[in-house]
Order: structure tokens, then C-alpha cells, then sequence
């Protein structure tokens, strides 16, 4: 990535920018001014700045503190030119890997999630890394907790701290993973603006942002305003695109030939182009058939008469060219046939709108006190396609339906079938997505000041805040399941079965409706592309009785409180002693509203109203006391009180060791928690249509996922061990490299669908108590998912940071100008998980989720390298970001072939773990 910028006017910056960026990568040029009143970050010259950051509630710098602190200033925002500030914060530190963003979270319909651009530090989850606005907690953007980067001014930020360890004991819940902690400019003097332009490499997803910040001084500089506002609109990528890469059929499915008893040599899975479904096409596929009952027999047998039959443009018939089947998926075959109207509608990027304000108000009543208040609004509105929605079998056609061909119909009752079963993809009907709404609203007041007490200087500040996000998370068009059954059961309208109807002879009506003439039932074809021979008009008509669009509406409220002192009481033999001290209180809360009728019964939505609350209550003390020449103590402690779980303690010890100015060493041990968000606790039940496959077979049911409200919160102990080089002889030079290892018990975790279907045919009555069953079929129609402090994790890994700074001429003597070079890189060792059934995974390096027991990991290796060039008023910045190759899996068996002495098939990894 490239950047070029022009410096000029004392007071207003107004930049124009026009970026082509690639989906995995951003180039960018951009002319602009900067306001010379603005405040400078020293970091951009030095690559450190002497500020009190985020590691610790003493003042330390990223280089210098206890805990490894990552800094990065507004130059390398500006720099950047990121079209958001989440995208700027995943792409320029590694330690940041696998986040929530609006393009990763199409799939999440049912949720809330689709939309949000959450941080994840160290692959732990979004919901193990704490965000915090100026040392403050900022308010959650949905009930998981999540808390959405854009919602932060992005203009103002002058500095981003990123603490890449347990900081529980300074900070509370949530920051076992680590901080990032977002520091405004609040002193921003002047105005500035910017407005930008962007689109893909393919002339895709046209973004347009526009941005603008005024500060001023009153009262003679007693007082300071701020105002700064901005707004986004992205167009989310066509619902045709589908490159030629997504059209290979890559894709990973069961081994057909592999046969635990007669052929244990060839691996589980397969992974290879040419695979697609077998089991689906546009316009209806036949599965299989159900005879008619023989005499004295209720029911009817499966047959194999009409498998293979697809219809097609006005019902036309076709017969499917099947490769080698597996599952609901086949290999080779008439893959271009199934995967049409399917394959490729997932919004590979998602289209958002977004606008936000902040404002500030500062005064200083006495020249040591200063009073704030503060306010924000944030406004998303967001629009994802999960994909075009399959019915993989379950579409019951019977014989006599009318939209049948005739030849169909007749071959029918000749072969003695009483009814298809038919997958489709169904063409015409609306693809499934999301149309997301999120209003978070943002209100604090507070002051802050100085005082010597025994002649010793102190600091300290109190703040209230009040935050509230109201969120409508609404479904596009999907089925309701009863009236889609209905309307698919068409039949014409005879004097032999209309009876008191009223309807038509000759007419189409549903069946339901002879004998129910005000039921309201329309008539809708499932037979060919579009409705095959149904009037485009009549086949619309009968999308609008089984459409709908479940939405959900929902206010989570977060109030707290706290106050915080900071000084240097006492000295002892070798230097002040500081210590830090303060106290918060916070309340949250979630409540909603759904309609009935949104309740059940839909492909996704299903929604319930989640409803809940619980305090907290927390005080800290932490202390830095010098032991010798060199050498300091690091300790805090922090007691927390939840109304739910009770009581819990959380501490961090450390020390730093500089036997000389160009070396320091530095280690820290703490014991951190992860207290359960009000979704964990309190969700009332989310159902999605999911499919699970048991014994190859495919089977659809509704999964509802529930809160626990006796969870207690996760543990962790963090051990880091770092060291600091800034040699005097290279002036501008600073290295670091530290290890680090987080330790997870009591993770808060849930089964998905198929691990507990897989689970409770193993045997383990347990799972199968959340497993229902139609009373008839037998079949499993609803799966209840709910999380348990059943899991555990350990991640450990090495950060590398390296800066160098200085003259130009330094290098070559008549070149003018200054630079600045900076290299992070993260070498993740391990992320090993244990899901509660004792199987361990290490997903570092695996990018794939190859089984239901495992998932995505971090890559193995991620960096990021800087150089800077600064000629008054131009500098251009050059950037490389990059990230190791993967595979599929680790140790998984079930992906190796082999000849003689093969291990035991399995679809579970379980190297050495914790």
C-alpha cells in the first residue's frame, strides 16, 4: 500500500482522496493539509511517544511498559487512508487476526450480528478483547457484547493502544485476550475534512465517505468544543457476481470411497474441484418417490421411480447426469445444473450505511479541575445476502398436484406413486439475507484534575456514563414453512371435490382451501424455474402469502460509574513508589419486542424476545514500586461483584529489569476473567433452519439456540516474557520481542447442531435430551444449542516489533528529508481448544473448519512493515502486510491417505495439549 501526502494551512485540512482496493488488499494515493494546531503524535517521528497508555493505570510508554503495549498514532491512521477504522486496526497489527467484520457476517441472520465490525486479539474471540473509548468501557453494539470499531470518531483519533495481554485486574471483564484502547484528540483545534471515493479492482462495491471535525477554544482557552461528524455509504457486491474462481466446485466432502472396514487406506474427506450438489436444482429435483399405499397398509414405501428428474424453463423435463454421489453432494455430473441459482449469491461483501456524530464540551473551573461532557450517536443500516435458500429433500409433490406436466401426472398414478420428493434451490423466490438496523446512542459527563496532598502530586478523574443501541435485526423475504406446504399443495378444482368451496371447477386452488374456503391460501407452483407453467402474476402472487420478513427490535442499556486516583505517596530506597486506586459500578440491561407471529415457523428469524439484567461492582489498586536501581514491581488486584455469579478476583504481577539504558527485560503473570454477555445469560431462543448429516444422510431441523443464566465467568492465566533493546549507539532504534501464553479454563462454550446430533447417536444421553422429535417420522425437527462453562483454550505465541527513525542525510549526506521504519510480526505457536467432550484441537495454520470439532485459526505467521518519508509538506508512506499459507488441517486424520500401517481413521485432531 502506497500513500502520498501534501501539508499545508495552519487551520484547515481538506483532503480528496479516490482509492482502488482490491478485497484482500488496499492501494491508495491521497493529497491533503494538516492543521498545524492539531495535536502532533510524537510516535509518527519516533515510533514512541512518552504517554500514559492502556497497559497499566501508570504512565509508561509502548516500549516501557510492564505489559506489551502496541502504539500507534494518527500519522499511521492518516497514512493508511482506511476506509474504516476497523479495516485500519485488522490490517495493521498482527497480533489482530480473525475478526467480525461486515463482509465475514452475512450468514449471521438470526442474531443481530450481520453488519458488525468487531476486534479480535490473539484468535481468542471478539467477545476476550476489551474496547475502551479514552479508559472508558464503551457500550455494547448487540446482546453478544460486541462492540462495533465504527462507531468510534474516526477523525479524532489520535492514538490507538493496543495491550496484547490479561489486563483484567486494570481494566475488568473481557480483557483476556488483551485491550484496544481508542485515545481522541480532544485538544483538536481548526477544522479538517475529508472525502473519499473507492471501488474493488473490478469496478465493484463503490464506497463513498465523508468526514469533518471543528474544534475551537472559549473563555480565554478555560474552555474547549468539538464537533465531529461522518458518513459512509458502501454498495454491497451484485447478487450475480460469481468469478470464475467460486465455479470451480472446490469444495470438501466425504469420501465415497472410504470404508472403515474395506477401505480404511484413502482418506475421510476428499477436497478437490468438480464437486456440487447432487440433491437440488433451480426449478425442483426428484429425490425419490413415495408409493401409494398397498391395500391395508397405511402408508406407502420409497421408491427410486422418477429420481433424477429435474424441471426446468416453463417445467420441461430433464433427467440429471449424476457423477458419484456422497451425501447431498456429488462429484462430477451435472454440476453446472444444480449449483445454478445457487452457487456464488453470498454477498461476498456486504453494503452498509453509516453516519455518525460526536460532540465535546470541556471547561476548567479552577485552574487544576477540568468538567467534560460528551455525546455520540451512531447510525448503521446494513444489507448482506446469505445465499440463494435450498430445500435439500422435503418438498412433497403429490400426484394429482396441478402444475405437474401431464405426462408427469399420468406416469404417476400409472407406476402406482403417490408423491415426489423434490429439492430445489427455488428459482424466483428471494434470496436469504439480512436488512440490519443499529442506532447506538453514547452520553458521559465527568471531570478530572490535580491535587497535592503531604507534598505529593496526585491525579484524578470521575466520569458517569449512559449508553443505549437500539437494534432491528429483520430477515429479507422468507417462507413461512405451514403456508408454503399449503400453497405447494395445488390441485384443480372438479365438481367432485369442490364441494361447498364456492371455487371454480377447472380452477387452481390449494387443498387446504376445499374444505377451508376462507383460509386464505394461494396457490404456488414448485414445478420448474419461476414457477415453471404458473402465470408469472399468479406466481407472485403466491410468493407474497408465503413471504414474510421476521424482524426483531431491541434496546440494550449500559449505565457505570467510576473514579480513578493516581500519585506518588512515598519513596523508598530506590525511587517513588506509585500506586492507582478507584472503583466502578455498571449496570446492563436487554429488552425487545417481537411479533407474534415472528415467533416460529420461518426458514430464519424466529424470533424471541431476550430479556434480562445484571450489575457489577469492582474496585482496583494497583502499585509500581522500584526495588532497585533498575529493576520495578508491577502488581494490581481487582475484586469484582456480579449480581449473577458472585463474587470473583482477578490480579497481575510483574517486573521490569534494565541492568543498562539499552536493554530491558520485562515479565508479567496475571489471572484474568470473561464475565457472560446478557446473550450467553439471558438469549430467550433464536431458531434458524440448520441441516446435519447422520449416517451421510442429510437431515434439516430447527436449531434454537438459548441462554444460560447460571454461567459464571471464564478464567484465564496470562504469562508474558519480553524483552526491550534501544541501543545508544544507533540513536532512533528500538526493538522488542515478547512471548506470551494464555491459559483458558471455564470457557463459556456451545455445541453446535451436528455435535450434539453426532454426540447422542454415539450413545451419550446427555445431548439427546436436546433433541426433539416429530412424534410420527421419528425424525429430529429442533435441536435446543444452549452454553456451559464446559470448554478451555491455550494460545501462546512470540510478538517482534522493530523501529527505526531519522535523517535522511544520515544515510546519504545530501538527501533531504526524514524517515521512519516500522515491522511488527506475530508467530502464533499455538491455539489449542478443547470443546468439553475431551477433544483437543491446535488450529494455528488451519483455515478451514474440517469437522464439526474444530475451526479457523490463526496463521501461522502475520506482519506488517512500514517505511515512511517526511520532506515538508509532502511525506509518502510505503506499506507490505502479509500472512503465512495454511492448509485444511493439522494432524486430522481423517485428511491423510496412506497404504500400510495407517492410523485410525478419525474426523478429530488431538495433538498434545494443555
Amino acid at each position: 500500500m502506497g500513500n502520498l501526502r501534501a501539508e499545508r494551512s495552519p487551520n484547515v485540512l481538506l483532503a480528496s482522496r479516490v482509492r482502488k482496493y482490491a478485497l484482500a488488499g488496499t492501494a491508495a494515493i491521497c493529497l491533503m493539509a494538516q492543521a498545524a494546531s492539531a495535536q502532533d503524535v510524537a510516535q509518527a517521528d519516533s515510533g514512541v511517544e512518552a504517554v500514559s497508555v492502556t497497559g497499566t493505570r501508570i504512565v509508561r510508554d509502548g516500549y516501557s511498559a510492564p505489559t506489551p503495549v502496541t502504539v500507534v498514532g494518527a500519522e499511521q491512521i492518516q497514512a493508511a487512508a482506511p476506509a474504516n477504522l476497523a479495516d485500519f486496526v485488522n490490517s495493521s497489527l498482527p497480533s489482530v487476526i480473525g475478526s467480525e467484520t461486515s463482509n465475514n457476517s452475512s450468514g449471521s441472520l438470526s442474531n443481530g450480528l450481520a453488519g458488525i465490525n468487531a476486534l479480535n486479539l490473539r484468535s481468542l474471540g471478539v467477545n476476550r478483547t476489551l474496547i475502551l473509548l479514552d479508559g472508558h468501557r464503551t457500550p455494547a453494539s448487540a446482546a453478544t457484547g460486541d462492540t462495533d470499531i465504527n462507531t468510534i470518531p474516526q477523525q479524532l483519533v489520535k492514538r490507538v493502544d493496543v495491550v496484547t495481554g490479561g489486563a483484567s485486574a486494570d481494566y475488568g471483564s473481557d480483557a483476556v485476550g488483551g485491550v484496544v484502547n481508542f485515545i481522541l484528540d480532544k485538544e483538536f483545534t481548526g477544522f479538517k475534512a475529508a472525502v473519499e471515493y473507492g471501488e474493488t479492482d473490478a469496478g465493484l462495491q463503490p464506497s463513498y465517505k465523508v468526514n469533518g471535525t471543528y474544534g475551537m477554544d472559549f473563555d480565554g482557552g478555560k474552555g474547549h468544543a468539538l464537533i465531529s461528524g461522518e458518513w459512509v455509504q458502501t454498495a454491497p457486491t451484485p447478487k450475480d457476481y460469481n468469478p470464475a474462481w467460486n465455479k470451480s466446485g472446490f469444495f470438501k466432502v466425504q469420501n465415497p470411497a472410504y470404508n472403515a472396514v474395506t477401505n480404511s487406506s484413502v482418506p475421510f474427506y476428499l477436497i478437490q474441484p468438480g464437486i456440487g450438489a447432487s440433491q437440488v436444482s433451480p426449478g425442483g429435483l426428484v429425490i425419490n418417490s413415495t408409493t401409494v399405499p398397498a391395500p391395508g397398509k397405511t402408508a406407502g414405501v420409497t421408491s427410486t421411480a422418477f429420481g433424477g428428474t429435474y424441471f426446468g424453463v416453463n417445467a420441461v423435463i430433464n433427467n440429471l447426469a449424476y457423477g458419484t454421489t456422497t451425501g447431498p453432494w456429488m462429484i462430477g455430473g451435472d454440476t453446472a445444473v444444480t449449483q445454478a441459482n445457487y452457487g456464488g449469491t453470498n454477498s461476498l461483501a456486504a453494503g452498509e450505511n453509516r453516519q455518525s456524530i460526536y460532540t465535546r464540551g470541556s471547561y476548567y473551573v479552577t485552574p487544576d479541575i477540568e468538567v467534560w461532557a460528551e455525546g455520540s450517536i451512531s447510525r448503521y443500516k446494513g444489507f448482506s445476502i446469505y445465499q440463494q435458500p435450498p430445500q435439500v429433500g422435503g418438498i412433497t409433490i403429490k400426484n394429482d398436484n396441478a402444475f405437474l406436466p401431464a405426462s408427469v401426472r399420468a406416469a404417476m398414478v400409472a407406476q402406482g406413486i403417490a408423491s415426489l420428493n423434490m429439492g430445489s434451490t427455488n428459482s424466483g423466490f428471494p434470496e436469504s439475507g439480512s436488512l440490519n438496523g443499529r442506532e447506538v446512542w453514547r452520553a458521559a459527563v465527568g471531570a478530572d484534575g490535580n491535587f497535592n496532598l503531604l507534598d505529593t502530586d496526585w491525579k484524578w478523574d470521575y466520569y458517569a456514563q449512559y449508553g443505549m443501541a437500539n437494534t432491528r435485526e429483520q430477515e429479507t423475504p422468507v417462507w413461512n414453512n405451514a403456508r408454503l406446504a399449503l400453497a405447494q399443495d395445488a390441485v384443480f378444482v372438479t365438481a367432485a371435490n369442490a364441494g361447498t368451496s364456492g371455487l371454480a371447477v377447472g380452477s387452481i386452488a390449494c387443498r387446504s382451501t376445499l374444505t377451508a374456503p376462507t383460509n386464505g391460501c394461494v396457490p404456488l407452483s414448485r414445478i420448474g424455474i419461476n414457477g415453471g407453467t404458473q402465470a408469472p402474476a399468479a406466481f407472485q402472487q403466491g410468493l407474497n402469502y408465503v413471504l414474510g420478513t421476521p424482524f426483531r427490535t431491541q434496546r440494550l442499556q449500559e449505565q457505570s460509574t467510576g473514579f480513578n486516583v493516581s500519585g506518588t505517596p512515598l519513596s523508598d530506597w530506590a525511587g517513588p513508589i506509585s500506586v492507582a486506586f478507584g472503583a466502578e459500578w455498571r449496570l446492563e440491561s436487554i429488552n425487545g419486542f417481537v411479533p407474534t407471529q415472528y415467533n416460529s415457523g420461518w426458514l430464519f428469524g424466529n424470533y424471541l424476545v431476550n430479556k434480562g439484567h445484571y450489575s457489577v461492582a469492582e474496585t482496583y489498586l494497583e502499585t509500581v514500586v522500584p526495588l532497585m536501581t533498575g529493576l520495578d514491581f508491577n502488581g494490581a488486584y481487582r475484586y469484582t461483584a456480579y449480581s449473577t455469579s458472585g463474587g470473583v478476583s482477578t490480579w497481575k504481577t510483574g517486573l521490569t529489569y534494565s541492568p543498562f539504558d539499552d536493554i530491558k527485560f520485562r515479565v508479567t503473570y496475571s489471572h484474568d476473567i470473561r464475565a457472560p454477555n446478557l446473550n450467553e445469560l439471558f438469549a430467550a431462543g433464536t431458531a434458524r433452519t440448520n441441516t446435519v448429516a447422520v449416517n451421510n444422510n442429510s437431515l434439516t431441523f430447527v436449531q434454537n439456540q438459548t441462554g444460560n443464566p447460571n454461567l459464571s465467568p471464564e478464567a484465564a492465566n496470562s504469562l508474558g516474557l519480553g524483552t526491550v533493546i534501544t541501543p545508544t549507539m544507533i540513536p532512533g532504534l528500538a526493538l522488542s520481542v515478547d512471548y506470551y501464553n494464555i491459559n483458558i479454563g471455564n470457557g463459556i462454550g456451545s455445541l453446535s447442531g451436528q455435535q450434539i446430533v453426532t454426540n447422542c447417536f454415539q450413545g451419550q444421553a446427555i445431548y439427546c435430551a436436546a433433541i426433539q422429535r416429530d412424534p410420527a417420522s421419528g425424525l429430529i425437527t429442533v435441536v435446543n444449542a444452549q452454553p456451559f462453562n464446559l470448554a478451555s483454550q491455550e494460545a501462546d505465541g512470540i510478538d517482534f516489533e522493530a523501529s527505526y527513525s531519522g535523517d535522511v542525510s544520515g544515510i546519504v549526506a545530501s538527501w533531504p528529508g526524514s524517515f521512519n521504519v516500522r515491522a511488527l510480526a506475530t508467530n502464533y505457536l499455538k491455539n489449542y481448544s478443547n470443546n468439553g467432550l475431551g477433544t483437543i484441537t491446535d488450529t494455528v495454520g488451519q483455515n478451514q473448519n474440517v469437522s464439526s470439532n474444530t475451526s479457523f485459526g490463526p496463521p501461522k505467521w502475520s506482519f506488517l512493515g512500514t517505511l515512511t518519508y517526511n520532506l515538508k509538506p509532502f511525506s509518502g508512506t510505503f506499506s507490505v502486510r502479509g500472512i503465512s499459507s495454511g492448509v485444511y488441517a493439522l494432524t486430522n486424520y481423517s485428511l491423510i491417505g496412506c497404504g500400510t500401517s495407517c492410523p485410525t481413521s478419525t474426523t478429530t485432531a488431538t495433538p498434545p495439549g494443555p
